[in-house]
């Protein structure tokens, strides 16, 4: 039995399980949002709050336990100066929406995780009709 055993395995080893998770939260932190399947985008979103919170707080032992997982100094700047100052705490860093389209080869379904609060918010164009 599986008691007091939190996580997803994914069907893969501990290594690349690692490897994959590494890999997407570095996507999720470049682009700020990414498509993927709703169990990995459900496990990425622990280790990109994780690493958010971190960022809050912002002292050197943080960014190197971020460096820990990013392995990329330029990622590590971006995280505690771009992303980090745009939350004020209390978590729910990520969102996590679900597509109605399941992917076309194994029908997993599909979902977009994103970070609640994007730099590139376009907001929505205000027509004449909005106005009056």
């Amino acid at each position: 039995m599986r008691h007091n055993k939190s996580g997803r395995k994914f069907n893969r080893t501990n290594s690349h399980r690692k490897a994959m998770l590494r890999n997407m939260v570095r996507s999720l932190l470049t682009y700020e949002h990414i498509r993927t399947t709703e169990p990995k985008a459900k496990e990425l979103r622990k280790s990109a709050e994780k690493l958010i919170t971190l960022a809050l707080r912002n002292d050197l032992h943080s960014r190197r336990l971020a460096y820990k997982t990013l392995e990329s100094h330029s990622l590590v700047k971006k995280l505690f100066d771009e992303i980090g100052p745009r939350f004020n705490g209390g978590g729910g860093y990520t969102r996590i929406i679900k597509l109605s389209e399941p992917r076309k080869g194994d029908c997993a379904p599909m979902c977009i995780i994103e970070l609640t609060k994007r730099t590139e918010t376009a907001e929505a164009p205000v027509t004449e009709a909005q106005e009056a």
